[in-house]
């Protein structure tokens, strides 16, 4: 990949190399040209003082007869290799150098060049036939100046000292830094692959290839966590384009369903096949069918409402006794209908709540509602409320035809109905215990369903209760 994050850091490395190295050999190697110098200069002066101290102690008092004597011990002791060594008189005049052919009789007032340091580099305005590094030490006895010892250098031999240190610094830098490449390398299997491993894997899912199952990170980081962060993040997309697709086809059929109804009998009415003493009972039907619309209409809008901002709740404190029985009132047509009597106990005891009172009415009603689809006639359902500890407990027990113990996590899933028929009550828009479900949780309280195939189901939630019922 032409912009990626390891042909980045490469050219980083590249990059961080090639500054180094420039860095290396103009700042730090001036540097060291200066140290060098300096500590050179310093191993010279002290021969040159070594030398003066020598002379000015042993051959101060006789001048002019040490000539011999004089060149000797320069020779054996105080001349350095790479090193020529001068005795100057007072006059300038050089009384003695180790190299005379290749230096001058007469040398400027030294003075002049030592004001404030020990040593200079140059070549005294010309006088040398090359740049040397100077050091000068005169030789005194008893407060009396009989001379100096100069001692001289080639500054070429300097320069050729901090080549060698250079040559080092720049072997060690790029021995460290073709080690340091290791870490490069360590990158890339351990980083760079498997990211290069994430994003392939997160092109596929963005395809809609859910099941993609190259991604496997054998390592225990955060890398391992990401990729199986992705891998079930994978999973859950595909549950949830497999769960959209089902819900398109199931709200497609609980929409075709009763509009094919409506238009048939419509057409029915229209072209004289159902006759006019005959058209109130199928007018009724085409009703019953508009409010089975109404009611999945509604029920869609609500869980879209949750789906889009969350349930806003607002608590309040109240008594859901009360609330109960409004709502078994209700029903009280249906009830009839199939001759189905709803009990409820500790109806005269207070139980105060702290709930959204709507919201829970909603509950309610949706369970008592899915109790009365699933009875059959002349059947009790029982409604029961009680508190323990800092909660009331609310269950609707019903004994219709049960939820078989497979289906009983999947009831609380949207247009999800047990019978494969879409469900025993046609009116049913597999919503209601979606919608309670939701309600439920935001109140952040539990429901669970207790149940037995051909004995009946009981529903229980529970709420917080009131604080001053405590």
């Amino acid at each position: 990949m032409k912009h990626s994050i390891y042909n980045k850091i490469l050219i980083g490395y590249i990059i961080f190399a090639a500054l180094s190295l420039i860095s290396i050999n103009t700042f730090i190697s001036s540097k060291v040209m200066d140290t060098e110098t300096r500590r050179q200069a310093s191993e010279l002066y002290n021969q040159a003082n070594a030398a003066s101290t020598y002379y000015s102690n042993n051959y101060y008092n006789v001048y002019d007869s040490f000539q011999h004597d004089y060149e000797r011990d320069v020779n054996v002791s105080f001349t350095p290799q790479d090193t020529n060594i001068w005795i100057v008189g007072m006059s300038n005049d050089i009384l003695y150098s180790s190299t005379p052919d290749s230096d001058p009789e007469v040398l400027p007032d030294l003075s002049e060049y030592f004001t404030d340091t020990y040593y200079v580099v140059g070549t005294f305005n010309g006088i040398t036939k090359e740049e040397l590094l100077t050091v000068y030490s005169p030789i005194v006895n008893n407060y009396q100046y009989y001379g100096y010892v100069v001692m001289n250098k080639s500054m070429s031999a300097v320069e050729n000292r901090h080549i060698q240190i250079m040559n080092m610094i720049n072997i060690s830098f790029i021995i460290i830094f073709a080690f340091s490449m290791i870490v490069l390398v360590i990158f890339s299997i351990f980083v760079y692959k498997p990211l290069t491993d994430i994003m392939n894997a997160t092109k596929e899912y963005a395809k809609g290839n859910y099941d993609y199952e190259d991604l496997k990170i054998h390592s225990h980081d955060e890398l391992r966590s990401l990729a199986d962060s992705l891998t079930f993040m994978s999973g859950a997309f595909k549950n949830l384009y497999s769960g959209q697709k089902k819900f398109i086809a199931n709200i497609s059929h609980d929409f075709r369903s009763p509009l094919t109804s409506i238009k048939g009998y419509v057409e029915a009415m229209l072209d004289g096949t159902i006759p006019v003493e005959m058209q109130e009972k199928y007018l009724k039907i085409v009703i019953s069918e508009t409010e089975r619309l109404t009611k999945l209409t509604g029920s869609l809008l609500t869980l879209n409402t949750f789906d889009a901002n969350g349930i806003m709740i607002e608590l309040s404190d109240f008594d859901i006794v009360p609330v109960i029985k409004d709502t078994m009132a209700s029903f009280e047509g249906q009830c009839n209908a199939k001759s189905i009597k709803i009990k409820l106990s500790h109806e005269d005891k207070d139980y105060m709540v702290s709930a959204d009172k709507m919201r829970i009415q909603q509950v309610i009603y949706n369970l008592i509602d899915n109790a009365i689809k699933f009875s059959p006639t002349n059947a009790d359902i029982e409604v029961d409320v009680s508190d323990k500890n800092d909660k009331v407990f609310v269950s609707v027990k019903d004994y219709g035809i049960g939820i078989s113990p497979e289906n009983q996590t999947k009831i609380w899933d949207r247009f999800y109905k047990a019978d494969d028929s879409r469900g025993k009550d046609k009116k049913g828009t597999g919503l209601g215990l979606a919608i309670v479900k939701e309600i439920i949780n935001a109140h952040n309280e539990n429901i669970n369903v207790v149940s037995t195939e051909g004995v009946g189901t009981q529903f229980t939630f529970s709420l917080e209760k009131a604080k001053e019922a405590h």
